[in-house]
């Protein structure tokens, strides 16, 4: 194996990634978690960059790692919630996942490692955001349609759920 500069760019960003993931399962403060998750979704926006889909690195940062986390953080401080602490989980439980994700990541190195996947001719550099574009709006237009009605539908819920827990509260005073 060949030692370049795009290996060690694709190592640092998968190992934040999973750190981040990681982070986010671990921390106990809801906005750290989300900061995280940040840290996450800008390192899989290198990874797009390092694949040569800039667009989708672009979208990625300003969709998931702007919009997303946004609305996430709102939710946060707009419900609310008890903050009670749970139980620490006991030394054995821990260990036991730490051995089984460690044994699920050996499952896939061996998966990758002795996958054979044939040299293909590639056009990732040549016009990767007019593929995408012609793409969405052929062959996936009806799935991409149905997301923003669900995307519609969701908000038309989120806000019926705010007016009504204000009514609550209003009846209670």
């Amino acid at each position: 194996m060949t030692v370049t500069g795009e290996l060690v760019a694709f190592m640092a960003l998968a190992l934040v990634a999973v750190i981040g993931g990681v982070l986010l399962l671990n921390l106990s403060k809801v906005v750290h978690m989300v900061v995280a998750l940040v840290f996450t979704f800008v390192s899989l926006a290198g990874i797009y960059v390092l694949l040569s889909a800039e667009f989708i690195a672009v979208v990625q940062v300003l969709i998931y790692s702007g919009a997303i986390t946004i609305i996430m953080l709102f939710g946060i401080m707009l419900t609310r919630h008890d903050d009670h602490s749970e139980a620490k989980t006991g030394r054995l439980r821990k260990l036991l996942l730490f051995l089984g994700v460690l044994g699920f990541a050996f499952a896939v190195y061996i998966g990758i490692y002795n996958l054979d996947a044939p040299q293909m001719p590639n056009t990732l550099h040549e016009n990767n955001t007019e593929q995408i574009g012609v793409a969405l709006y052929t062959k996936y237009i009806i799935p991409f349609e149905l997301t923003s009605v669900v995307l519609l539908v969701a908000l038309v819920g989120s806000i019926i759920l705010a007016k009504r827990d204000d009514e609550k509260e209003a009846d209670k005073e």
